[in-house]
Parts: C-alpha cells; sequence; structure tokens
C-alpha cells in the first residue's frame, strides 16, 4: 500500500528535533511547512511561513491546505512556563482550522516509572530540566482535556542526542523504555522516525506515546 502524501504544518522546526523531523518527512515525500515568527527554511525541500505559536487566529490563518499540525517547541529553561500556552494556542488554532489530527513533541518527564509515578518526580532527576519536564506535563494535563482533536503528545526517551538513523526501536504508550541496562535513550534521528511514523499511520490517539532502543 502506498503512503499518501501529507501537508505539514510544523511548528520548531529550527530546533534540534525539528530540523530532523521536517528532514525525514520529506525524505519520505511529505511537504512540510515550517511555521514561525520568523519564517526560515532550515531544511532543504520545506517551505517557510510566518505564523504566532502564541497566538490560535494566527495559527488558524496558516493552516488552510494542510492535514496535520505538528510542534517541535522548545523552549529554553527560563521560558519553560511558555509550553502550557503554546499548547492552549495550538489546540485553539487548530480547531479553528477545522483540522483534527495535532503531534507534538513532549518530554520524558511525564512518562510512568512505577504505577503512578512519573520520571519528573524521581529522586535524582536532573534540577537543570525540571521545569521544562513540570511545564510538559502541565500542557500535557491540558490535553488530556481536548476530546475534539486527534493530539498525540509524543515523548522522546530519558536521554535523546544526535546520532544514527537506524529505524529499529521500540515504542510504546505511557511508560518509560528502558534497555536491559536500565538505560532509556533514543537518536533524535529515530525519534524523527517514530514521529513521523505516527503522523503517517495517525497512531497514538490522544495518547502519550514514547520511543527508545
Amino acid at each position: 500500500m502506498t503512503q499518501r502524501s501529507l501537508n505539514i504544518a510544523l511548528f520548531g522546526a529550527t530546533g534540534m528535533i525539528g530540523t530532523r523531523i521536517a528532514a525525514e518527512a520529506v525524505r519520505r515525500g511529505h511537504r512540510v511547512t515550517a511555521l514561525s515568527r520568523h519564517p526560515h527554511a532550515s531544511v532543504d525541500g520545506i517551505t517557510a511561513k510566518a505564523a504566532d505559536l502564541f497566538d490560535a487566529a494566527s495559527i488558524a490563518a496558516a493552516l488552510p491546505g494542510h492535514d496535520v499540525v505538528a510542534s517541535a517547541y522548545g523552549p529554553k529553561q527560563e521560558d519553560a512556563v511558555q509550553v502550557v500556552a503554546a499548547a492552549k494556542a495550538l489546540v485553539a488554532g487548530t480547531r479553528q482550522a477545522g483540522l483534527k489530527r495535532l503531534v507534538v513533541v513532549g518530554g520524558a518527564g511525564s512518562l510512568e516509572v512505577a504505577p503512578g509515578k512519573q520520571l519528573v518526580d524521581t529522586e535524582g532527576f536532573p534540577e537543570a530540566y525540571k521545569a521544562q519536564a513540570l511545564a510538559h506535563r502541565d500542557a500535557l494535563d491540558y490535553l488530556k482535556t481536548v476530546a475534539d482533536l486527534d493530539w498525540t503528545f509524543f515523548a522522546p526517551a530519558a536521554l535523546i542526542a544526535p546520532g544514527e538513523r537506524t529505524g529499529t526501536f521500540r515504542t510504546g504508550v505511557g511508560k518509560l523504555i528502558v534497555d536491559a541496562q536500565g538505560n532509556s535513550k533514543i537518536s533524535v534521528e529515530d525519534y524523527a522516525v517514530a514521529f513521523v511514523d505516527a503522523l503517517e499511520q495517525d497512531s497514538f490517539v490522544r495518547e502519550i506515546a514514547t520511543v527508545a532502543y
């Protein structure tokens, strides 16, 4: 079966994860529009268009002609609280544009390591990442109230860094995936593969998806 080509509206396309998502989507023949306040085509083969991630009307105005909305927005530590505002604007803008599918890069801190216990609440969770992790959890709590959109909160492994595209990994829902040594890691390239898989397959609808080796 031939995979249909998607028109993907992508926020955060210039960051570490967003550039890989854009490149992976283009590699598969999809059309990617990088949306930002200062349009910049960070990857060959994509289009850049102006839109404000924190303004629902601006988002809605940029979405006609697209099939799905994706966001790889990842603010700096001091701006972590903005994750929630972005999630709310994305939902409102997607809704106003009449689209249904929204996939966002989430945080591993929201994944469970034991029943009822999330990674961000464990002893030794790095202080440097705590603000972002808590903000992602708040954004997830908001998404859980959204019943009219097919959203996915796609959390990476505990450790995500540039590496190789192997195409070999494990995906799951809600729980931190670890290897035999107890490590949880994924390359940004393989995370992008799994992320685009979810866009193509409409998988993990209203779920906390994750991927790791």
